[in-house]
């Protein structure tokens, strides 16, 4: 199962002071009959800022706004580096945009244990809009940890709002009844030993909902610092539980965009669209580009059933937890 490119990279950086170093790593929405990327950009001070394009089709810019949608906040002090790696997702007729505020630890602040000794600190935020044009700030929603790569499931499940978000090296789940306060129920999965994400991994795009279960695609990293997309399998009912994740990555850095660029060897999605029999997946090449991928429907599912149909157990964490009779009884 791989994603087949399309002509790229599809959005480049412009000569604007905001965006004239990268542009990468978009989130993607559908809106008035639209595609919609709110891509993540850099200029020449270093601080992330968020822009938006418009598409008149999967592969076709039609509209670029000229300056950024959304910036930091200037009363933030979890914004001072930028606003990062934005992931929509629509519940009902709102669209929530999850993000991650980066700063520093003040210097002295205690840093919490990190494995590369980073200084930085990272914080999963909300905001909110029905119109891509202004927005509604709800700030930190997990101020505990260090995480990222976070995503909202598009439907509420057992009545709670379900995040995925990415704790250095795992995926969890954390679930709130308003949206903004989460409770963590866990990890979800993790790195495979000597596989294409033995390191570390992350959330992708937000979850999409297919027959057998939530399609994820997700990031993961290997030894060599090489950033590849797979995709998972979690359980409708209950998606801490992990139904299969595929053996081989579906897209890896091949392009010269993709191997060289502002950080090497990366691809890197936060969003993908269904349209038309296929899933559009948008990624950042090398942080520093934006690119298109494409799969049909039809394979996904296909290997969805697949996974399904030959699994009495899940995967969570590699520990070998074994799925609840419960579980195994509403699958039936």
């Amino acid at each position: 199962m791989k994603l087949i490119r399309h002509e790229n990279p599809i959005l480049t950086s412009t000569g604007k002071p905001w965006e004239n170093k990268a542009v990468f790593n978009p989130a993607a929405s559908q809106w008035r009959g639209n595609i919609h990327l709110v891509y993540r950009a850099q200029g020449e001070d270093g601080v992330s800022r968020l822009g938006i394009v418009k598409l008149s089709s999967p592969t076709e810019i039609a509209e670029r706004k000229p300056e950024p949608v959304f910036e930091p906040d200037p009363d933030s002090e979890y914004e001072s580096m930028g606003v990062e790696d934005p992931r929509v997702t629509r519940i009902d007729n709102e669209y929530f945009m999850l993000y991650v505020a980066a700063s520093k630890y003040p210097t002295l602040m205690a840093i919490p244990a990190h494995p590369r000794g980073s200084d930085w600190r990272v914080r999963v935020s909300l905001s909110k809009t029905s119109d891509f044009s202004s927005w509604s700030r709800y700030g930190v929603i997990i101020s505990h940890i260090d995480s990222k790569d976070a995503a909202l499931f598009p439907e509420k499940i057992d009545g709670n709002f379900c995040l995925l978000h990415r704790v250095l090296p795992h995926v969890r789940i954390s679930i709130s009844t308003d949206g903004r306060r989460y409770k963590e129920r866990g990890p979800v999965f993790g790195p495979r030993e000597n596989m294409w994400d033995e390191v570390k991994v992350g959330v992708g795009a937000p979850p999409i909902r297919c027959p057998y279960g939530w399609v994820l695609f997700y990031h993961g990293v290997d030894r060599n610092k090489v950033y590849r997309l797979g995709v998972a399998l979690l359980d409708l009912h209950d998606p801490s539980l992990v139904i299969g994740r595929t053996a081989e990555p579906v897209l890896e850095p091949e392009t010269s965009w993709e191997k060289q660029g502002r950080v090497n060897n990366v691809v890197f999605t936060c969003g993908v669209i269904e349209d038309d029999g296929n899933y559009w997946v948008y990624y950042g090449g090398a942080d520093t580009v934006i690119g298109v991928a494409s799969i049909t429907k039809k394979e996904v599912w296909d290997w969805a059933k697949d996974e399904l149909s030959k699994s009495r157990y899940h995967e969570f964490d590699q520990i070998g937890k074994v799925e609840t009779e419960e579980t195994e009884e509403r699958r039936k």
